[in-house]
């Protein structure tokens, strides 16, 4: 196994581990339990680790940061949502 391929390993693993999430809270629509806070840290340093990827011309950094910036985006705007309709 090549570092390339065990990099895409990882990314799918890592990245596939927030589907689970994703399903769940667009389902369920609730993200009382999820801290905003969390969430805005981890989606900054996804978009630092997508440019850190970029930069250096890996492929699995972009993809798996890429991808879990999507997914923890859609989290990400929910929660906004409901914290601006919980102060409203």
């Amino acid at each position: 196994m090549t570092m390339e391929q065990l990099g895409y390993i990882a990314a799918l693993l890592t990245t596939g581990s927030f589907l689970p999430q994703v399903l769940h809270t667009l389902k369920s629509r609730d993200t009382r339990s999820i801290s905003l806070a969390m969430y805005l840290m981890f989606v900054s340093g996804t978009v630092l680790w997508l440019l850190y990827g970029w930069s250096i011309g890996s492929v699995p950094v972009v993809a798996a940061n890429g991808i879990t910036l999507l997914l923890s985006s859609v989290i990400l705007a929910m929660k906004l949502r409901q914290v601006a309709r919980d102060r409203g």
